[in-house]
C-alpha cells in the first residue's frame, strides 16, 4: 500500500511538471507562438497591383517586398504561409483567426480603425475618378450625376463614392444613376473600357499602373472624390495580437525612415507618397 501511494505521487509530480509547458504555451501570445512554430500565416488580396498581384504564378509587388523587408529585420527565422483570398474575405476571416495578419493594402475608415488594429500608413489612399478620356459628358466630378460608377464590394473606395453621391443629392443635383459594385478592381476596368460604366472610384496610387497599362484609354478627374486616407495592413484589436501588430508597425515605420518606403513607392508606383511614419491617422469617414 505504501508503494502504491509513493507511485500515484510520482505520477502526479511528473504530471505537474509535464504540465508546466503546457500551460506557458497557452498563456503565450500569438507572436510568441509565431516564433516558437517558425511559422506565420498571412492574408493579402493578389488582385490589387501593384501592391499585390500575380505575376508567372508568385504574389509580387509594393506590399510583398515591404513585408519581405519587415520580415528579414525582425523575424528572420520565421517561414510565411501567404493566403490569396477575395478581399471581401479579409476582414471576417481575421476576425475568425483564420490567419495571423492581413499584410495587404486595406483602406483605412472610422468602423475598421474601431475594430482591428492598423499599423502606421503604407500608402495613402486617396480616391480618384477614374473615367474613359475619350468621353466629354464627364469633365467634373458635378458631371457624376446620372452616371453609373462602379468600384470594389465592401471597399473603403466603395464607401467613399456613397458618400460622394450622398452629398451630390443634398447639393440639390440628381446624384448618380448607379453604383455598380464589382469582386475586384479588374472587372471594373474592363466595363469602364467597354463602355458598360462610366467610371471606376478608386484609390490614386493604383490607377497610375493602370493607365500606364492602356495608354490613351482612362484618364482621372481631379480634384479627387474624398478626403486624403491611408492604406495600412491589420491585425486583430486584441491582448493576444498586440505585440504582432506593433512588430509590424514598427518594422514599416523603420521602412519609412530610412528610405526603404520611399525606394519601393518609386519601383512600383512611379512616384512618391509622404505617409506619416508615427501613427495612422483617425480618417474622416
Amino acid at each position: 500500500m505504501k508503494f502504491r501511494i509513493q507511485t500515484l505521487c510520482f505520477c502526479w509530480a511528473v504530471m505537474g511538471f509535464a504540465a508546466i509547458p503546457a500551460a506557458r504555451a497557452q498563456d503565450a501570445d500569438l507572436l510568441a507562438r509565431i516564433k516558437t512554430g517558425k511559422t506565420m500565416t498571412i492574408a493579402t488580396e493578389a488582385r490589387f497591383a501593384p501592391f499585390e498581384f500575380v505575376r508567372d504564378g508568385k504574389i509580387v509587388g509594393y506590399d510583398v517586398d515591404l513585408l519581405n523587408y519587415v520580415m528579414e529585420k525582425h523575424l528572420p527565422d520565421v517561414r510565411i504561409k501567404q493566403l490569396d483570398i477575395p478581399f471581401q474575405g479579409l476582414l471576417p476571416g481575421l476576425d475568425a483567426k483564420k490567419f495571423d495578419f492581413a499584410a495587404t493594402a486595406i483602406a483605412v475608415n472610422k468602423p475598421r480603425m474601431a475594430r482591428f488594429a492598423f499599423t502606421v500608413p503604407v500608402a495613402e489612399s486617396t480616391v480618384a475618378l477614374l473615367k474613359r478620356r475619350d468621353d466629354p459628358s464627364l469633365a467634373a466630378l458635378e458631371d457624376l450625376s446620372g452616371k453609373t460608377i462602379g468600384s470594389q464590394t465592401g471597399s473603403g473606395q466603395l464607401r467613399i463614392l456613397q458618400n460622394f453621391n450622398q452629398r451630390l443629392i443634398a447639393s440639390g443635383k440628381p446624384g448618380l444613376k448607379a453604383v455598380k459594385q464589382y469582386i475586384s478592381f479588374e472587372e471594373a476596368y474592363a466595363d469602364l473600357a467597354n463602355r458598360r460604366l462610366d467610371g471606376v472610384a478608386q484609390s490614386l496610387s493604383n490607377l497610375g499602373p493602370v493607365m500606364s497599362s492602356r495608354p490613351g484609354m482612362f484618364a482621372v478627374i481631379e480634384p479627387m472624390l474624398g478626403p486624403t486616407g491611408y492604406y495600412g495592413w491589420m491585425g486583430r484589436k486584441d491582448a493576444d495580437s498586440a505585440s504582432l501588430v506593433k512588430l509590424f508597425n514598427d518594422g514599416l515605420a523603420e521602412a519609412n525612415r530610412d528610405g526603404t518606403m520611399a525606394r519601393l513607392q518609386r519601383k512600383w508606383f512611379g512616384f512618391e507618397m509622404a505617409v506619416p511614419a508615427d501613427a495612422m491617422p483617425i480618417p474622416d469617414l
